[in-house]
């Protein structure tokens, strides 16, 4: 939720739905955990970031993918400020645990990470 501290004001690092191929394809950009996101619909593919602390944890991350159901979610952007990762395996399990409808899938967007 915006907050006076928010390091995304409404204007700032939006998340688009396009449109591809007859697909709606979300990418959260650099979000926090925000109504709109939230109360998304038909989403076939979403690309969502979890980078503390610049967007949400992977607890927000998971949650917000378990209200707007994509078929498919990829996590991205999760380098984290200090340079270590967020938990993509535990996001995963967060999700996998609360819905079946949307299926994860891990990439590994940092080859040096190994």
């Amino acid at each position: 939720m915006e907050t006076e501290d928010s390091r995304h004001p409404k204007g700032w690092g939006n998340g688009y739905v396009i449109q591809i191929a007859g697909k709606h394809v979300y990418i959260s950009g650099d979000t926090e955990d925000i109504d709109e996101m939230r109360k998304l619909e038909n989403i076939d593919i979403a690309f969502v970031c979890m980078n503390l602390p610049y967007t949400m944890g992977i607890e927000q991350a998971a949650s917000a993918v378990t209200d707007f159901k994509p078929k498919v979610v990829y996590p991205y952007h999760y380098r984290n400020g200090d340079g270590t990762f967020s938990d993509v395996e535990q996001f995963k399990a967060m999700v996998n645990e609360k819905t079946t409808a949307t299926e994860v899938r891990l990439v590994n967007w940092y080859p040096e990470k190994g």
